[in-house]
């Protein structure tokens, strides 16, 4: 009985080079994710009155508030605006790293793999 056409190990050679496919897509996942740390996205509300920044890493950079926005007579205005810019730069610093790990697997979907 003969052992599989060359290959490593005795596995196949189509075998061999899909663990090959396998290991160097795990390795650009570890990158992306390492990468995915420094980017960042900006995120706003209020026709930009309230500016957020948002890291790959899930936290706050940075947020701005014109000055025009602060009525102390309307704090609930002002917190919602801060929630939206918030959430606007999460939503776009996570689709930027969507768009990362994309490249990273070829467009492929990896149940569970997620930053």
């Amino acid at each position: 009985m003969g052992k599989g056409k060359g290959g490593f190990g005795g596995m196949p050679g189509n075998m061999q080079q899909m663990m090959q496919q396998a290991q160097k897509m795990q390795e650009n996942l570890v990158k992306v994710q390492e990468e995915a740390q420094s980017l960042t996205a900006e995120g706003s509300a209020g026709g930009g009155m309230v500016k957020v920044v948002a890291t790959g890493g899930q936290q706050i950079e940075s947020i701005v508030i014109d000055a025009e926005v602060v009525n102390p007579d309307d704090i609930d205005m002002l917190q919602d605006l801060v929630c939206a810019a918030v959430n606007d730069g999460l939503n776009n610093v996570q689709a930027k790293v969507k768009e990362k790990m994309s490249e990273a697997t070829g467009g492929m979907q990896i149940p569970g793999l997620s930053l």
